[in-house]
């Protein structure tokens, strides 16, 4: 396989990384391999200490980060992963806000003596900075899901580093393409590449991203022997996908940022959540739950769903979850902008606000 030209742009390296080398005859795009076993005596024993279409999905996305990818079954196996690196009875520094997965998993392990969180204001530096001493990891989401707030990520990962607390970082939200959590400090960057990395809403899979050997050597052992392996389909589908999240990214965004200045002025909205980029928004209406709910009975061109970074727009009621926090209100709904026509989404949205 060939090895990614440190001096691409991102979108050159979507669509170059992880191809075959240029041998004559060669394919253009990887081979999806499926199998399970191996003969004797060559660089993978069997499929779950490793597998070609999971390299090349990797090599891709590492090079997006800059650091070493490793593919796991789902946003949750890799979440779970990162977790396994806190020392038992660690204290992990947590947002209120944050995937609620995360905070579900958080939780049952605090309940099992595991582990215990302190809880923050992501998007409160001092709040953070205080909560620090003594803590084995920061967890930290920015923007966070679902309310959207943002944190001085720079500033929380160098206080960390200098009171030796692990960071990590889910980059879900805003991809590689529009922040790079190792750069700014982060030992480890997480994502579920079921959103944006794959984009089409058809799989599921995870990822982890470090530039520390140790770190990666310990999820990748986490990886094995808990079997929380991707599957090749999904990890080839999650490449293909990656080859065209620049273009999907910026039509999603600029529609988000047209529709975020509309909505602004909208009579229904009575708060807008948007961080001023992003193709995720967040909305509260007049009317309270039922009118909330109301917008997701009314609309026809948006799907009313969960999860988000598909191609197609989705909108949803978060509180409908019993794992989100009390704090996000009842009448949040969270768009995830696709890449429709813009018309299109707003004519459905005005008339379901309506």
């Amino acid at each position: 396989m060939a090895e990614p030209d440190p001096n691409l742009t991102t979108a050159t390296l979507l669509v170059t990384g992880g191809r075959p080398d240029r041998t004559p005859g060669a394919p253009v795009s990887p081979p999806l391999e499926l199998s399970s076993t191996y003969v004797a005596d060559g660089p993978v024993g069997y499929a779950r200490n490793g597998n070609p279409t999971w390299t090349a999905f990797e090599d891709t996305l590492g090079s997006l980060e800059d650091g070493r990818a490793l593919a796991f079954a789902s946003g949750m196996g890799a979440i779970a992963a990162c977790l396994s690196l806190v020392p038992h009875a660690g204290v992990v520094v947590a947002p209120h806000h944050a995937y609620n997965g995360t905070g579900g998993l958080l939780a049952a392990l605090e309940r099992q003596g595991r582990l215990s969180v302190r809880r923050v204001d992501i998007s409160d530096t001092d709040e953070v900075l205080a909560a620090l001493p003594g803590a084995a990891m920061l967890w930290a989401e920015s923007p966070t899901n679902p309310m959207l707030e943002i944190a001085d990520l720079p500033t929380l990962f160098e206080r960390a580093r200098s009171h030796s607390v692990f960071s990590v970082c889910d980059n879900t939200f805003a991809t590689p393409l529009r922040q790079r959590p190792l750069d700014l400090g982060a030992d480890v960057v997480v994502h579920s590449a079921t959103k944006y990395l794959s984009g089409h809403s058809d799989l599921l899979l995870g990822a982890t991203v470090t530039r520390d050997d140790a770190a990666h050597e310990q999820l990748h052992e986490h990886r094995t022997l808990g079997g929380a392996i991707p599957g090749p389909m999904e990890t080839w589908l999650a490449l293909r996908g990656m080859r065209t999240l620049h273009l999907r990214l910026e039509r999603a965004c600029d529609n988000a940022s047209e529709l975020a200045k509309r909505l602004g002025k909208h009579p229904a909205v009575t708060r807008l959540r948007y961080p001023g980029a992003g193709a995720v928004i967040g909305i509260e209406v007049a009317g309270g739950q039922a009118a909330a709910e109301r917008v997701e009975q009314r609309v026809s061109v948006w799907t009313p769903a969960t999860s988000l970074g598909g191609v197609e727009s989705l909108l949803e009621r978060r509180r409908r979850h019993p794992l989100e926090p009390t704090t996000v209100p009842v009448e949040l709904i969270r768009l995830s902008v696709g890449v429709e026509d813009i018309e299109d989404l707003w004519r459905d949205l005005d008339q379901a606000l309506r």
